[in-house]
């Protein structure tokens, strides 16, 4: 899945069904955006911050987190309009796999 990473659309980021994953292990877009719901450049840096913390400590051994940094969230194309962008579509695919934990076709119902 590309995202759009600039208003202009000349700019995109490739984010894996990993990277998703990630972001929902480690809860990275939770409480991240302020109660106004603006995503600036402030809140990008704020999610770096948290990820080099995560990093630093020893959670940061994980080679998938690694890899979102990398990939995605240091990428040098990563701006306010990126991760708006991630935000949309990290709502989406949580979602979707909402909707297939709820409904479990192997689950026997009376």
């Amino acid at each position: 899945m590309k995202i759009q990473a600039n208003h202009s659309g000349t700019r995109s980021i490739e984010v894996t069904e990993k990277h998703l994953q990630t972001i929902d292990k480690y809860a990275l877009l939770r409480y991240l955006i302020d109660s106004n719901g603006i995503i600036d450049e402030t809140v990008l840096d704020k999610l770096k911050f948290n990820v080099r913390s995560m990093l630093e400590s020893e959670t940061g051994n994980d080679q998938d987190l690694l890899d979102l940094c990398l990939d995605v969230i240091y990428n040098n194309n990563m701006k306010a309009f990126g991760l708006h962008q991630l935000v949309l579509l990290y709502v989406k695919w949580k979602g979707e796999h909402a909707n297939q934990d709820e409904v479990d076709p192997q689950e026997v119902s009376d």
